[in-house]
């Protein structure tokens, strides 16, 4: 009978074109190529997985990093495929909006859960179980956050695999009465998915846009200025953060933090 673990070894390969023995401990993700590019450029890393749906590399302090693509379903196939790795942690890098009138452009958002309205998750576990960070991971990457003397927030996301929204009407005062922090299409789906696959998971999201009002929904030119002010220090972070848990952070349960 061909198990998940089977399937894990083959596929992740196949998705990502980098072997399991090449993956390190903890493993970066993002959705955006420059991030990835910038990683790769810093590090002078080998790419893997050019022509495919994902690329991946590792730096020679062993910190890997998975450009996986945008969207739950993607979000989800790689936190499926990272089991047959078992890694210590995974730590998503993402953007988000922000849906707070005291939110900001350019601020960070460490989510303290995340609400389940992309609806894959719902095949990993029970729509009632919440969609949680491993406590101690984010607890580390706080830590980061304030050492560096980045501003950044903490509440509840709210995940949907709808990506054109913003002119509907009900759908935004659906948004209110949930008062979530921001919105994003990945976050839930990670936690749920590392929950169910016992995969330590965190994610720092940066607020690229503000989607509530008329004028700050996201183009093309105001995503280009997001990333140019605030890429390289969200990258930062997260290399910083995941480059320094395994010496510096606590135990939980059999995870090194």
């Amino acid at each position: 009978m061909v198990t998940k673990l089977d399937l894990a070894r083959e596929w992740l390969h196949r998705y990502t074109g980098m072997d399991i023995d090449k993956y390190g401990d903890y493993v970066l993700l993002t959705n955006f190529e420059n991030y990835f590019i910038r990683f790769v450029t810093s590090f002078d890393c080998d790419v893997f997985g050019a022509g495919r749906p994902m690329q991946a590399a590792t730096n020679s302090d062993g910190l890997s990093m998975v450009n996986f693509g945008i969207g739950s379903p993607n979000a989800a196939t790689i936190m499926d495929l990272l089991t047959i790795r078992e890694p210590k942690g995974v730590l998503f890098l993402g953007k988000c909006g922000g849906l707070k009138r005291s939110t900001e452009i350019g601020q960070f958002i460490l989510p303290i859960a995340a609400i389940r309205g992309e609806g894959t998750s719902d095949d990993y576990l029970h729509p009632m179980v919440p969609a949680l960070p491993s406590f101690k991971l984010h607890k580390f990457v706080s830590e980061k956050l304030v050492e560096r003397g980045v501003e950044y927030r903490t509440g509840v996301v709210y995940t949907t695999n709808r990506r054109l929204w913003e002119h509907d009407d009900e759908f935004r005062d659906q948004l209110r009465k949930m008062t979530a922090i921001a919105i994003d299409m990945e976050t839930a789906t990670i936690f749920v998915a590392g929950h169910r696959n016992q995969i330590a998971r965190g994610a720092l999201l940066l607020v690229s846009d503000l989607p509530m009002t008329p004028e700050g929904v996201k183009t093309e030119e105001s995503d280009r200025q997001v990333t140019r002010e605030w890429a390289d220090v969200h990258l930062e972070l997260g290399i910083t953060s995941l480059s320094e848990i395994g010496q510096k952070g606590e135990t939980i349960k059999h995870y090194q933090y």
